[in-house]
């Protein structure tokens, strides 16, 4: 069990897609290190190789909404776990951006197949996950989950999906706190402002993890989430292990080369999911001023 007994999820806060004609993204923010600029902005990642191009062929995108979901279907379905672990951020982040004197926006989210269509540029679900700037978006084909185990050696479970859909997240609050516009994402480096963007990224996303089973949704009174344990955590440190830019490269089969780095080594990663989680403060997370990341 990860989201608590008692509670549900309404439907129509995310969005779903299939088909459409597939591409490269150019703008968007992914969770993964890059393999190819596609433009100077792009930072996700070629999957090509992995798990193959668009099969959308051109066709229309046909896009709905996932519907209410109950507690037993968001622990055991992707959609719904999608769903309730989106609702929870919203509860978080509306909470804590006020009182960081911020305006919350909430963002959008699909979740598609195949392909889809964004402001950054048309999507395959070679892309992995990512956030759209223009958009104010996260898009995500919920197969990469199945991917990230067998490819890149994460241990699996759902804190470990969540993580991702957090990092997502994490972009989109960084983009109306006006992170994104001051970073030079163009930069590589072990030390570049695009590594200190997902690192940060990865910090919010551990400050949620570390505050949702106190986050009580307030159309049920409920804490979102049971408290998590320790195995859920180290699950979710497995998948922050697994898109480190230094595992990437050894898995592609090429040395560490830190000079490309976009994202950070799996231990940077690892390190500032756990500073989140532990500090549950945004204040924390301020990569930026690290002298050390």
């Amino acid at each position: 069990m990860t989201f608590s007994e008692g509670g549900g999820f309404e439907g129509g806060r995310v969005e779903t897609s299939r088909g459409g004609r597939g591409a490269a993204v150019g703008g968007g923010v992914g969770l993964l290190g890059i393999a190819v600029f596609l433009i100077a902005q792009f930072t996700g990642v070629d999957l090509s190789g992995v798990v193959g191009g668009a099969q959308g062929g051109g066709a229309a995108e046909e896009v709905g909404t996932i519907g209410e979901c109950s507690v037993d279907e968001a622990n055991t379905t992707r959609e719904c776990r999608l769903s309730g672990t989106v609702q929870s951020l919203d509860a978080y982040w509306a909470a804590a951006l006020p009182a960081a004197g911020v305006e919350f926006v909430a963002p959008g989210v699909r979740a598609f197949q195949d392909s889809v269509g964004t402001g950054c540029g048309q999507a395959s679900a070679s892309t992995g996950p990512f956030y759209c700037p223009p958009d104010q978006k996260i898009y995500m084909d919920l197969r990469f989950f199945d991917l990230l185990q067998s490819q890149f050696g994460a241990s699996g479970g759902e804190l470990a999906e969540m993580y991702v859909t957090a990092h997502e997240y994490g972009h989109h609050i960084q983009t109306i706190t006006g992170v994104m516009d001051r970073a030079d994402r163009q930069g590589t480096g072990a030390t570049s402002d695009s590594v200190r963007v997902e690192l940060q990224a990865d910090c919010y996303a551990g400050v949620w993890a570390g505050t949702a089973a106190s986050t009580v949704d307030p159309d049920t009174g409920v804490p979102f989430l049971e408290p998590i344990t320790d195995t859920q955590l180290a699950d979710a440190l497995s998948a922050a292990e697994a898109v480190g830019d230094d595992h990437i490269q050894e898995q592609s089969g090429g040395g560490v080369n830190p000079h490309t780095w976009t994202h950070g080594s799996s231990e940077q990663r690892q390190r500032w999911f756990t500073t989140g989680y532990n500090e549950r403060d945004m204040a924390a997370c301020d990569t930026f001023a690290a002298t050390d990341l």
